[in-house]
């Protein structure tokens, strides 16, 4: 049996790392935006045992993108509409692309001859 490195955390997108204070600061914004996102159901934030808001790589790449979209004029209920039907578009247009490619790879055994 191994024992996984704590350290692969690192690595995972969707890994708790960092605190609300700690992603407004990298992102430029403030945490009554996080919060406000957060209350538009576009992310969800882990709490820690404290119950201290946590977020993810995903996440802050998410909230960025409605960041840009609110910098440019676009009201936040809106950005978040937005950046979640991109979201699910994204997610849409991969399942269609692993679809067609596992579609060509079987050999076709019809009788239409």
């Amino acid at each position: 049996m191994t024992k996984q490195d704590p350290l692969d955390r690192l690595n995972d997108d969707d890994y708790p790392a960092y605190t609300m204070g700690r992603a407004a600061e990298l992102l430029g914004v403030t945490p009554a935006f996080l919060r406000a996102i957060g209350e538009a159901r576009l992310i969800t934030p882990l709490r820690s045992e404290g119950g201290h808001r946590r977020y993810s790589r995903y996440q802050l790449r998410i909230a960025a993108r409605a960041r840009e979209l609110v910098d440019e004029g676009t009201p936040i209920e809106a950005a978040c509409r937005i950046v979640i039907l991109e979201d699910q578009l994204e997610e849409a247009q991969r399942i269609n692309e692993e679809l067609r490619h596992a579609a060509t790879r079987k050999p076709h055994h019809g009788a239409d001859a």
